[in-house]
Formats: structure tokens, sequence, C-alpha cells
């Protein structure tokens, strides 16, 4: 028998309403909580690069293709791969990575009602609540950032990055957009209307490489490795974990190398 009572319905926005009810104070530990952990789980990895782009196609797309192809280049030189956890390009980017030894496949999820689910391809994971504190950790750890084509997620993370590296806040750090014809419009955008109205300088587009050749991708970031570690160099850090791990990573591809041989 019924008591009359039924289940209150959860509508897409009560989950914002509860947010914005909560105590403030308590919603600061929680975000404290997650930029923690992140910070310890990643802060020990070795060389890696992220990977951006759309969640909306399947396997048999080329540009899942293309993002599965350069992880698995990534992975053989022993790159980690961070993606951003979820189906589409961020699954053949950890795709890609997932079946090399000694190389982590990274997915960081962000909790949203539909769309984002964890991919399969996974060897170390972590959730955010908060965009804000999944995109910290997207970029935090990374040499190097390629965008390949997606919505605007995609070209929120893209322009995130590109401002945190025009404003020098990340240094020696690349970034690579594949996609030639897919993001030739949004290039041109930005040289005549961001470029032409002085709302950027002409050294800030070259921040921006426009290539769809994997083994040229391959060989920059290979480069941008070295610039990282010379740098770090040059400012005494070279006795931080992240310059260790960079060195460890130099020092064992070249005994693979000259082992290959």
């Amino acid at each position: 028998m019924s008591n009359g009572r039924t289940k209150k319905q959860e509508y897409p926005s009560s989950r914002y309403v509860k947010d914005i009810k909560s105590a403030g104070a308590w919603s600061v530990f929680k975000i404290i909580a997650d930029f923690v952990q992140g910070f310890d789980e990643l802060g020990d990895l070795g060389p890696s690069v992220t990977i951006f782009g759309s969640a909306r196609v399947d396997e048999n797309h080329p540009y899942y293709q293309q993002a599965m192809a350069l992880s698995d280049m990534l992975g053989k030189k022993g790159y980690n791969v961070i993606t951003g956890g979820g189906p589409g390009v961020m699954e053949a980017a950890n795709r890609g990575a997932f079946k090399h030894e000694g190389v982590e496949s990274i997915g960081l999820n962000v909790e949203l009602p539909s769309e984002q689910k964890p991919n399969p391809y996974i060897t170390k994971g972590r959730s955010f609540d908060y965009f804000f504190s999944r995109k910290v950790m997207l970029v935090k750890y990374s040499m190097a950032y390629v965008i390949f084509p997606g919505g605007f997620g995609t070209l929120d993370e893209m322009f995130e990055a590109l401002t945190l590296i025009q404003t020098r806040k990340v240094w020696g750090v690349r970034l690579f957009v594949m996609g030639t014809e897919f993001y030739a419009p949004l290039i041109e955008f930005i040289r005549t209307k961001l470029l032409s109205e002085g709302m950027i300088d002409e050294r800030d587009i070259d921040l921006i490489t426009l290539s769809d050749d994997l083994n040229f991708v391959m060989s920059e970031i290979d480069k941008s490795l070295k610039t990282q570690m010379i740098g770090l160099e040059k400012e005494g850090l070279d006795n931080t974990k992240y310059y260790q791990s960079l060195s460890t990573y130099v020092n064992d591809r070249c005994n693979v190398d000259e082992g290959s041989i």
C-alpha cells in the first residue's frame, strides 16, 4: 500500500542548485581534495603529452584513427598520454598508449549528466567534480598539448592552454593542432580579426603549430623535451623531481636506442 509519498524528481539543474546552496567552506574542502589527490597521483609522472578532442566520434572516424596512431607513436617512445578519460578522441588516445609496457595511459574524467564515461583503456584514472580542477591537471604535468577537432570543451581547453603559454605560466610547452581543414577557418579568424584588431601579437600566432603530419609532430615533441630540460637547468631546477623524471626518461631512451643498433 502506498504511503502517498513519491520520490522527488531530479532535474538537470538539481546538482547545480545543490552546489549553490551548499555551505561555501565545505565546498572549498572538496575542491582542495580534488587538487591534492591530483597532485599526489600525477606528480611523479615522467614525460607526458596531453591529447584533447571530441567525445562524439566513433572508432571508424578518421580523427579517432589519427589520435590512436599518434598515441601509439608516443607510447612506443615511452611518453605517457593524458586525456580527459572519455570516449571519442580521448578513448582513441588512451587506446594507442594502453598497449605499451611501462607507459601510463591517464584518463582525467569529469562528472557529467551524459557523454562522459571513463573509457576502458586507462591505466591511471581520476574523476573530478569541477572542470577547473580537472583542467589544471590536464595541463600541469604535460610537456606538449595536442588538439584534435572537437566542440566547445575542446576549444575551451585549447584557448586555456594557449593563454598559459602566451602568458608564460607554462614554459617550453608546445601546442599542436591536428585537423588542418577543420581548424583552418579558426586560424583565419585569429589572423584576420584578433591580430588585425591588435588583440594579440604576431608572435602569438606562432604558438600554434597546425599540422596533420604525425612524424613531424612527434619530432617536435622530442625537441620540446630537450628545450624543457635546458630551461630547468638554466633556472637551477635540475634537482627537482620533475627534472629527474625527464632525465631518467632520456637516459633510458638512449640505452634502448643503443641496444637496438
